[in-house]
């Protein structure tokens, strides 16, 4: 892609320049697109308003009515715990999200996420730092891992668990959780120190067989997140109970070759690499500077996406001449409907960095450009007028990323 189709559009959109200075100006980007718009004469949040430099200047290409595809984990609320913190996007702040919901956690070392469990599966991403995660299945086999930068983990609906950060530079971890279903809450979980707390003693003695008066130090009410005792070593935490589950329930992203391009690279991680996440399947898509994500569509599910580093935009086709576009930066979730069309641009100076994720087993994309390659070329040129020569040099296999 040239310097004019990667830059120049923002001009074509109303001279709204994406970089940093321009854009971020005391006075924030017009909504002026050649002849059309006029200046805001009323109250504005400037800085708000230049972080989306595409709903305020849309391109001419957008059109109709789009539901909202974007929230930034800045504006959820953040629930303040002892040693850490959780914020989530769910229905409640991203109506769209019906899929998945998301959770962005932090844990200091030793701070443990209570045992617990869900009714949805739980998808995870490390982004920073490192954890012990322990589970236990309906066998009553175990697991134990500690896991680090660019690791995953999944959880089955109902299997019990914990997470503790671990010492290192980064003093614990931070991650991201994504779950299988957008009306989750994170406040709703089934924790122990809760369920405790809400059962009569002389139950809690029986099911136990000590006296009731064993259970005096119990919490009153759930602890969620709390500083715990410094695990020891992995090994020691490994319990037998019925030997290991069958299904590691922790993958190592970062340690698979990735599909690279001249534009960047992409890692897919579903069913069939990660055999214990049959609910969620994902990629890791780095893009150059001025690459692309190219036009695509997934015929199996909604994409959820979490961005990771960069900035980016990305436009959606919701069919009906209905098409809307959409600027996102590290921190920021986005969500593409099923089966809409769609492609992402870095339009940043730095590698642009984000985690798609599916609903499904399975990865699944359908290439615009492939389509068009594997579909007889006289129909294509009758549909699209386009030269024929080109038609037929199109490659008839995907590139996922294309260069700037």
């Amino acid at each position: 892609m040239n310097v004019f189709s990667r830059r120049g559009l923002i001009a074509a959109a109303g001279g709204v320049a994406l970089g940093a200075n321009s854009a971020r100006s005391a006075e924030g980007p017009s909504p002026v697109r050649g002849g059309k718009g006029a200046d805001i004469l009323g109250p504005r949040n400037a800085a708000r308003e230049a972080e989306d430099p595409f709903t305020m200047a849309p391109p001419k290409t957008d059109h109709g009515t789009m539901p909202n595809l974007k929230w930034s984990f800045a504006d959820s609320h953040m629930r303040l715990e002892e040693g850490g913190w959780a914020r989530q996007t769910t229905t409640r702040e991203l109506p769209i999200s019906k899929a998945m919901a998301g959770v962005n956690m932090r844990l200091k070392a030793n701070v443990v996420r209570e045992m617990h469990w869900h009714k949805e599966a739980e998808w995870a991403y490390m982004i920073k730092g490192r954890a012990r995660i322990t589970a236990i299945d309906g066998e009553g086999r175990t697991f134990a891992d500690d896991v680090g930068e660019g690791d995953l983990w999944y959880f089955p609906s109902g299997i019990p668990h914990s997470i503790q950060g671990l010492d290192g530079p980064e003093d614990g971890c931070e991650f991201l959780l994504v779950f299988d279903d957008g009306g989750f809450s994170e406040d709703s979980t089934f924790l122990i120190t809760d369920w405790l707390a809400h059962t009569p003693r002389d139950a809690l003695a029986k099911n136990f067989g000590w006296p009731e008066s064993a259970f005096d130090t119990i919490p009153e009410k759930e602890l969620y997140i709390f500083p715990g005792p410094k695990p020891g070593a992995l090994a020691d935490d490994q319990l037998g109970g019925a030997g290991p589950v069958p299904k590691r329930f922790s993958h190592r992203m970062l340690a698979q070759e990735p599909v690279r391009t001249k534009g960047g690279s992409v890692r897919i991680t579903d069913s069939a690499i990660f055999p214990a996440s049959t609910t969620i399947a994902a990629a890791l898509v780095e893009l150059q500077p001025g690459a692309m994500r190219e036009l695509h569509w997934h015929p199996n599910g909604d994409e959820w996406q979490y961005y990771l580093s960069g900035q980016g935009r990305m436009t959606v086709f919701g069919s009906e001449s209905k098409a809307r576009s959409f600027d996102y930066q590290a921190g920021d979730v986005g969500y593409v409907p099923f089966a809409m069309g769609h492609y992402i641009e870095n339009t940043g100076d730095t590698p642009l960095t984000f985690l798609e994720m599916f609903r499904s087993p399975r990865y699944a994309d359908i290439s615009l450009r492939q389509w068009m390659a594997l579909t007889p070329h006289a129909l294509v040129q009758a549909h699209t007028g386009l030269d024929r020569a080109a038609i037929d040099a199109l490659p008839q296999t995907k590139s996922q990323v294309v260069p700037g």
